[in-house]
Order: C-alpha cells, then sequence, then structure tokens
C-alpha cells in the first residue's frame, strides 16, 4: 500500500476562500472557556460580597442592594457577570440547537434564542447601569451620607 497521493495533514488543499472564512464554532468554543474562567471568578466574588461578607443572609435589602450600586465598581461587576454568563448560556443553546433541531425548525430557534438574549442584554443593562440608589427612603447611614454627597 502506498501513501504517495495522500496529502500532508496540513496541506493548503482548500482554496483562499474557504481557508480565510471566520469560523464561528472555533470562537464559541474558545469563548466557553474563556468566559467559563472569569464566570467562576465573577461569581464566586458576587456571593462572598452577598452572602458571607454582610454575615447574614437577612441583611440582603434595598438598602444593601442600594449601597452596593452606589458604587460603580459593582455595577460594572454585575454587567461583566451578566454579559457574560448570558452570552455563555446562549451559546450553550445555540450548541444544543445546532445538534438536535434541523431545518427551517432550527432556523426559527435560532432567531428567537438571538432575540431573547438580545432583548435580556439591554434590559439587565438599563437596569444595571440606570439604577438611582438615592431615590427611595432608607435609614441606612452610609446611603444617606453617599446620597446627600452627590
Amino acid at each position: 500500500m502506498s501513501t504517495e497521493n495522500i496529502a500532508a495533514p496540513r496541506s493548503p488543499y482548500l482554496s483562499h476562500r474557504k481557508r480565510n472564512r471566520f469560523n464561528i464554532e472555533k470562537w464559541g468554543w474558545i469563548y466557553m472557556r474563556a468566559s467559563g474562567v472569569l464566570l467562576v471568578v465573577l461569581i464566586f466574588g458576587h456571593l462572598f460580597y452577598n452572602l458571607i461578607f454582610p454575615g447574614s443572609v437577612s441583611v440582603l435589602d434595598w438598602a444593601f442592594v442600594a449601597g452596593k450600586f452606589a458604587d460603580p465598581f459593582w455595577i460594572v461587576w454585575d454587567v461583566l457577570l451578566l454579559w457574560l454568563a448570558l452570552i455563555h448560556g446562549a451559546n450553550g443553546m445555540r450548541t444544543l440547537i445546532n445538534d438536535y433541531a434541523h431545518g427551517r425548525f432550527r432556523s426559527v430557534l435560532l432567531v428567537a434564542l438571538a432575540a431573547a438574549t438580545i432583548v435580556l442584554l439591554v434590559l439587565g443593562t438599563l437596569v444595571l447601569t440606570t439604577f438611582d440608589p438615592c431615590l427611595g427612603e432608607t435609614d441606612n447611614a452610609e446611603l444617606i451620607a453617599r446620597c446627600a454627597a452627590q
């Protein structure tokens, strides 16, 4: 058996047009790994700050959340958490749809997934970035001092 006619595994067999095409599956795979690592850090930081740091879950109320969102650091943290988690989940759903749905039904599901993802990203980002901690009444002295300084 001769192997003279078998091309090398990475030989330039494909045309130039196909080699330079954007590979969404490759970039989706890379995104899932990178976002997964970042999400572990973001989620455990979120859980630590909201559950361990205050000392008790009963402390979590509107004043706690308002005090947290008075600091731009936590707004950026939660927006990043929202975007990474939602796109990570949508990418996983896209993979499942591609594996199990076929034809026109697959296209409808992918469009519905994209629409739901975009709507949730926009609404979640608007809630996090337009939240005004000084609108409500509270007896939290730290929050009252921050709002008075504005």
